[in-house]
């Protein structure tokens, strides 16, 4: 029992920096302050986080045949995550379309990314950043397409995914990139994780908590999915634990908040939505612990 606390102490006491950021904006949403929402995300999906994406993916230590394989395991593992979700939500009669992009992706972004860079180091956050460029592409693309109505055009040209081949096709040339760009695009991408963090923080104190009941089955098959699929998928990989650690804790992810405004704009689930993301959210933090154990080294 002692080992027992004295493994949650130790890991809150690492998540203690990240739950104050969220709680900065918890407290901004709950005394009403001014809070530039559109800007911050345009900001942060447009300029921040490419430059993030870049930065740590041309000055990485991984090699490109790793990191080729991580970009394979993510879409293979996103891939089956979603198969078993369209099952298991048929089984239960729930709107597939309507509730596949909540319970299929993870939120790898303003949560997926602070988490595997504290537990896992740089190493694991460039394997983190990997799986987030191709679970992003994924969700605004093939994702929101799978809701009624919705057409995702505009994502194909992404500033994430532009990064990501600007990256690509800079390791594949060997083109040195100028000190200048390197700085600027570091100073820029150190930002986001603390723009992610408090922007979760004030969606979540604002999403409604209507329709917990039906919300808490989505979010628990989005964090039983994603455990199951995630450990199997590093099981198979010959990567460093490191690597396996983050890559397993992204996909264990709960339910990503931009999941919950894509399907309030799209479909009448959005109360659901809103559970699931509340509900999955305040699981994951208590199985943390449990988690951060089992894929450190």
């Amino acid at each position: 029992m002692t080992a027992f606390l004295a493994l949650y102490g130790s890991a809150f006491g690492m998540l203690a920096p990240l739950i104050g950021i969220v709680g900065i904006g918890v407290v901004w949403a709950k005394r009403d302050y001014p809070f530039a929402g559109s800007f911050i995300t345009v900001l942060v999906t447009s300029v921040t986080t490419p430059a993030l994406v870049f930065h740590t993916l041309v000055t990485t230590d991984l090699p490109s045949e790793t990191l080729l394989l991580i970009v394979g395991s993510t879409v293979g593992a996103l891939a089956l995550g979603a198969a078993i979700s369209v099952l298991i939500l048929k089984l239960l009669g729930m709107p597939v379309r309507k509730l596949l992009l909540l319970a299929a992706f993870p939120n790898a972004g303003n949560l997926g990314l602070p988490l595997t860079q504290m537990v896992f180091g740089d190493e694991g956050l460039s394997a983190s950043i990997a799986f987030f460029a191709v679970s992003s592409f994924l969700m605004h693309t093939l994702g929101v397409r799978s809701l009624p109505g919705a057409h995702a055009a505009g994502a194909w040209k992404s500033p994430i995914l532009l990064a990501c081949v600007a990256a690509a096709l800079v390791r594949i040339t060997g083109v040195d990139v100028p000190v200048w760009l390197l700085d600027m695009t570091r100073i820029l991408g150190a930002v986001t994780v603390p723009l992610m963090l408090i922007s979760l923080g004030h969606a979540l104190a604002l999403i409604p908590t209507n329709s917990l009941r039906t919300g808490a089955v989505v979010g628990t098959i989005r964090l039983s999915v994603g455990l199951f699929v995630g450990y199997a998928m590093v099981a198979f990989l010959p990567l460093s634990p490191q690597l396996n650690g983050a890559l397993a804790m992204q996909m264990t992810m709960p339910c990503a908040v931009v999941s919950y405004m894509y399907i309030r704009r799209y479909t009448d689930q959005h109360d659901v939505a809103a559970g699931a993301v509340m509900v999955s959210t305040v699981l994951y933090v208590v199985l943390l612990p449990f988690l951060i154990w089992s894929t450190t080294p």
